[in-house]
């Protein structure tokens, strides 16, 4: 038998979970009895991953799923103060945000915070020291893990834009998990997982492993997204970070473009326009949507607040700027979206991966 532990949000010491986890190999009958028995001393927050390869023919442990499942979903209040003893030290805490939706905070000595949605894997607020938050989330975002959030910095993946499934694929449609959380030198690191489930795959039949690491700084915000394909068949895919920042549009430019082709979907996006970027500075005077491609590994966003936001990347190697002016009359003069996009397809072997930087700072 072959039985993989794996931790989410983890709220236990090393020992007792090894105990737990010795005690299911050996006893799957009394885990279930101790289940049903007494829910203070469960192990609420992590489950079991395993193969039974015939080793207890006569046992559902399929129950043991569905009894902690039901158990942590009364028991979530519990779970969650019981990691948050473990964590707050780490500058990450579990809360409850809009919608009653997991979120995580990062919170670091130097004053920074940042909250991120565990559905969408969704970054929505970066706030530095003086309490100015950089990022924006539209007015008529959605929070019932349903819809995804519209704001912060959402995933596309495994599609940017239309195409033959959703707009923007499933990633920012799903409920990512905790895997890991650490502090270095008072900056706390958090990552997160996704997986392939019933509903990625109804529309892209993959199986696929997406490690996203958020590295919270004094004055940085830095992401790693690794792809892996762990399926036994190739696949490709494209993928952007769609972030928006919050700005004053009549004010806001981006520098480091000049040079660059870049693709103009305005007025037609089904057939836009190919051109050449001749300007040092790119404003927002209406509809902007434009990708462009092999953009530099540094962009200069002002984003006419008063603040100079440098957007560095390793491998991201085109870049979107995007603004719907009247398409959203209520919103659009506070932000301008400045994407790190892979927009050409990816094309991943079985075991193979794709990893992707990008590192937001203030001066």
């Amino acid at each position: 038998m072959t039985l993989q532990r794996r931790v989410i949000a983890n709220g236990l010491s090393i020992a007792h979970a090894a105990t737990d986890f010795l005690w299911a190999v050996n006893e799957p009958s009394q885990l279930m009895r101790r289940l049903d028995s007494s829910e203070n001393e469960v192990s609420l927050s992590w489950v079991f991953e395993l193969k039974l390869d015939n080793v207890f023919p006569d046992y559902n442990i399929l129950a043991i799923f569905k009894r902690c499942s039901q158990i942590m979903c009364r028991s979530t209040g519990v779970a969650l103060a019981s990691l948050n003893r473990e964590t707050t030290s780490l500058g990450v805490q579990i809360t409850e945000g809009a919608g009653k939706l997991p979120k995580v905070v990062l919170t670091s000595v130097h004053g920074s915070e940042a909250e991120i949605y565990l559905f969408g894997g969704c970054i929505t607020s970066w706030k530095v020291a003086n309490g100015k938050d950089l990022l924006f989330v539209r007015p008529d975002a959605v929070f019932n893990g349903q819809k995804p959030i519209s704001g912060g910095l959402p995933h596309c993946f495994p599609q940017f834009g239309p195409g033959p499934m959703q707009q923007h694929g499933f990633a920012r449609n799903m409920n990512w998990s905790i895997v890991d959380s650490e502090n270095v030198e008072g900056n706390p690191v958090i990552t997160l997982e996704l997986k392939d489930g019933p509903y990625s795959r109804s529309m892209w039949d993959f199986s696929f492993k997406a490690l996203y690491k958020v590295i919270l700084n004094s004055k940085s915000l830095s992401t790693e997204l690794i792809i892996t394909n762990t399926d036994k068949k190739p696949f490709s895919f494209s993928t952007a970070l769609h972030t928006y920042f919050r700005a004053s549009v009549t004010g806001a430019s981006v520098k480091g473009l000049k040079g660059c082709k870049y693709l103009n979907k305005d007025p037609d996006p089904t057939n836009p326009l190919e051109s050449k970027e001749d300007r040092d500075v790119v404003t927002f005077p209406g509809f902007v949507d434009c990708v462009y491609l092999d953009a530099p590994t540094e962009l200069l966003l002002d984003n006419g607040l008063g603040d100079t936001i440098s957007i560095r990347n390793t491998n991201w190697s085109d870049a979107v700027l995007w603004n719907p002016h009247l398409q959203m009359e209520a919103c659009y003069r506070d932000f301008v979206c400045v994407e790190n996009a892979k927009i050409g397809n990816v094309q991943l072997e079985p075991e193979q991966s794709w990893t992707a930087e990008q590192h937001l700072s203030i001066g």
